[in-house]
């Protein structure tokens, strides 16, 4: 899969990451004819459960389930995702290459330290990005996205701004459950949080996010700039 001009790319540590926390508004927009894609930064290659070959085989399947346009793994160190010029190179390289308008990156407050060091690491990128004569090691134009947003991975936060998906949650547990090495427990699981229950805790959270919504299910969103609202009587 490949596409340019993204309405929104979404960056995770690890493949799962951001079905977790934004798999609703992805098929949400996908429904709408927008143009997604999601980078995994790692492999995932330290994970209790799974392999490298079958994270990505899942990886995949759930992004047929969304319905992406494109989606790259970086092959970045798992637990290693620390502050690198040649990391922010690689990561500025795919913001260039697809030129989003919208970039989506975990919340920076999470109990796995990967998800705030990849906040941090693509937040370094995506200014770079948009730096003229920041090199990235090919002729890529710099883009500069108009905003980045914070999606919520393990935490239940206070949100900035809620997105309804009431009709999109089936199609982001079907997405979920691609990860049948993470979420499914069998004889061989090492226990962990993810296999006992884990699916159903992310749709009680967007049930509870929903309800301060009046709606049935929505995700929970964290801005670090206010949101400009061009039409308080749009969509609704």
């Amino acid at each position: 899969m490949n596409c340019n001009n993204l309405d929104i790319l979404a960056i995770g540590a690890h493949a799962d990451d951001v079905e977790i926390g934004m798999g609703g508004t992805i098929a949400k927009y996908v429904a709408m004819q927008k143009k997604i894609g999601i980078c995994d930064l790692t492999k995932a290659e330290l994970s209790s459960n799974g392999t490298v070959e079958l994270r990505l085989q899942e990886a995949e399947k759930a992004a047929r389930i969304l319905g992406v346009s494109v989606r790259e793994s970086l092959d970045l160190p798992d637990r290693g995702l620390y502050i690198k010029e040649e990391y922010i190179k690689k990561i500025a390289r795919v913001i260039r290459q697809y030129r989003p308008v919208l970039l989506f990156i975990p919340y920076y407050e999470d109990r796995h330290p990967d998800h705030g060091n990849c906040a941090r690491l693509v937040e370094e990128a995506a200014f770079s990005a948009g730096i003229k004569k920041f090199d990235t090691g090919d002729n890529l134009a710099p883009h500069r996205v108009e905003a980045v947003y914070y999606y919520m991975i393990n935490g239940f936060h206070k949100p900035d701004f809620l997105i309804d998906i009431s009709e999109y949650m089936d199609t982001k547990k079907l997405a979920l459950q691609a990860y049948e090495s993470q979420f499914v427990k069998n004889d061989s699981s090492y226990d962990t949080p993810l296999v006992n229950g884990y699916i159903e805790t992310v749709q009680s959270r967007e049930r509870l996010f929903g309800k301060d919504a009046g709606v049935t299910y929505a995700e929970g969103f964290i801005t670090k700039t206010p949101l400009v609202i061009r039409d308080l009587l749009g969509e609704r």
